[in-house]
């Protein structure tokens, strides 16, 4: 099972952030993570259009953009022509899940459906095998830095179990808390695409050895 870690530029140095993402892309990540958030849907706000815009200006990486927002149908196009590479909503806030996805798709952008922590698998049931990742919530969206949600784990298992029945090659994403410390159970429920904000940009060590750890691990 190929692994990747996608880095989140949430936790990231904003007065140097060209010069971090370009440690990232040295140190072996696969993608950067973008968080979007608007302010309704979580408490924060955070990175608009413009930014992600800077981001593929800066790094040849893949972009891994997630929507947290409460009207993602109508942001989807700017985050697209923005360089987004992948696109994730949430489920809790689409009214027409399915519509959404094929919205993401006819820019030829790659589909994500994340849930959050309370949110049951079983909501993914009719759209899997239309999506190319997705990305459970390991901690309450909207704010870098919490503890990781033990229950998440049961989740994971579910997720990488339905996909394995249905022989989907979907990425299975997960987002909070990721660290040295949380990664092994992570990995071992089937997660195969990490993000990783704290732990990655305020790694005592440095970026380039926070990636390295994290990575000798997969």
């Amino acid at each position: 099972m190929n692994r990747v870690i996608a880095p989140s530029i949430l936790s990231a140095n904003f007065e140097n952030l060209k010069q971090d993402l370009l440690a990232c892309e040295k140190a072996g990540a696969d993608w950067i993570h973008v968080d979007v958030m608007d302010g309704h849907f979580v408490p924060n706000i955070t990175f608009g259009p413009l930014i992600v815009e800077a981001c593929k200006r800066s790094t040849s990486l893949p972009l891994d953009v997630h929507l947290m927002v409460e009207d993602p149908d109508s942001m989807i196009e700017a985050y697209a022509k923005a360089g987004a590479d992948r696109l994730t909503v949430h489920q809790e806030a689409c009214v027409h899940l399915d519509r959404t996805i094929q919205h993401i798709k006819s820019f030829n952008v790659k589909a994500g459906v994340s849930i959050n922590p309370a949110t049951s698998p079983i909501v993914l049931t009719e759209v899997i095998d239309q999506l190319d990742l997705v990305l459970v919530m390991t901690v309450n969206p909207g704010f870098g830095g919490q503890s990781f949600i033990p229950n998440s784990l049961k989740k994971i298992r579910t997720i990488r179990q339905e996909i394995r029945r249905l022989g989907l090659d979907t990425w299975l994403e997960v987002d909070g808390g990721i660290s040295q410390a949380t990664l092994p159970a992570v990995l071992e429920a089937g997660a195969n695409a990490f993000v990783a904000g704290n732990a990655v940009f305020n790694h005592p060590e440095g970026i380039e050895t926070a990636i390295r750890k994290i990575k000798e691990m997969f």
